[in-house]
């Protein structure tokens, strides 16, 4: 981390990243990964919180290879001990949090048949359940400070439903009305939500599905995809507005994806 930190509470432009504390879930590896170098190239600190140490820590070295700030939390966004672990390591380096990504998930698609429990509950408790959690804990701060910005990456998932794809419309459903009600309730605080709903995008999800059948049916789909940088800058770009613009809901879908 570098010394550019010590004074971020004093250094934070409410119109803009720069001097900002941007809190990213999923960092690993795809959107998340993207979206942490993407608000760091802005001028934020990013703290990058996943599982799997090693990719957040190779990323943390070429963010500071650019020049910028990142923290390093390994989090599970599954256990509550972690979440609240996050909000402390952060409050305690910086001092304010104004930016939450939410962007962990999984895409465990299967026929209801012959779904596994084990699936569906995962999909619940990483997509939708890790995510209301860590707004939970993240709020107090944001409304102490009188200001922050909560982004949920849901899906076009969220707006549509697909056979096979039970679960997880579900939990982007249910992203989607979480945040909706969450604006009404902090709106007045100064404090911000975006929806941000991808369409196809080259990542890792497909290889969460176990289900062989599926699996040999994405195989063969010849289906347009975005990129991951693609949904980054559209989190700057909602998260980069003046304090009086919510943007609440970004749609993005590849040009081609019916």
């Amino acid at each position: 981390m570098s010394d550019q930190t010590a004074s971020t509470s004093d250094t934070r432009d409410t119109d803009g990243l720069a001097g900002g504390v941007a809190i990213v879930t999923g960092a690993s590896s795809g959107i998340g990964e993207a979206t942490a170098q993407a608000l760091a190239d802005e001028g934020a600190s990013v703290v990058l919180a996943a599982r799997r140490v090693e990719e957040l820590e190779e990323l943390a070295d070429r963010i500071e290879a650019d020049g910028g700030d990142a923290l390093v939390v390994p989090t599970d966004v599954t256990e509550e001990a972690d979440i609240d672990a996050l909000v402390e390591t952060v409050t305690d380096e910086y001092g304010r949090i104004d930016v939450l990504v939410n962007n962990a998930g999984v895409m465990l698609v299967e026929p209801l048949e012959r779904a596994e429990r084990s699936n569906l509950r995962q999909m619940v408790e990483v997509n939708l359940l890790g995510l209301m959690n860590l707004t939970h804990a993240v709020l107090p701060v944001m409304q102490d400070q009188e200001s922050g910005h909560i982004v949920n990456v849901s899906s076009v998932a969220g707006r549509r439903a697909n056979a096979n794809f039970s679960g997880y419309n579900a939990t982007k459903f249910g992203v989607n009305a979480f945040t909706e009600a969450v604006r009404q309730e902090v709106t007045s605080q100064n404090i911000r939500t975006t929806i941000i709903e991808p369409g196809a995008v080259d990542t890792e999800l497909p290889t969460h599905i176990t289900d062989e059948q599926i699996l040999e049916q994405f195989g063969e789909m010849e289906l347009p995809t975005l990129e991951a940088k693609d949904i980054a800058q559209s989190v700057v770009y909602a998260t980069s507005q003046p304090e009086r613009v919510n943007v609440n809901e970004l749609l993005i879908m590849p040009t081609g994806q019916e």
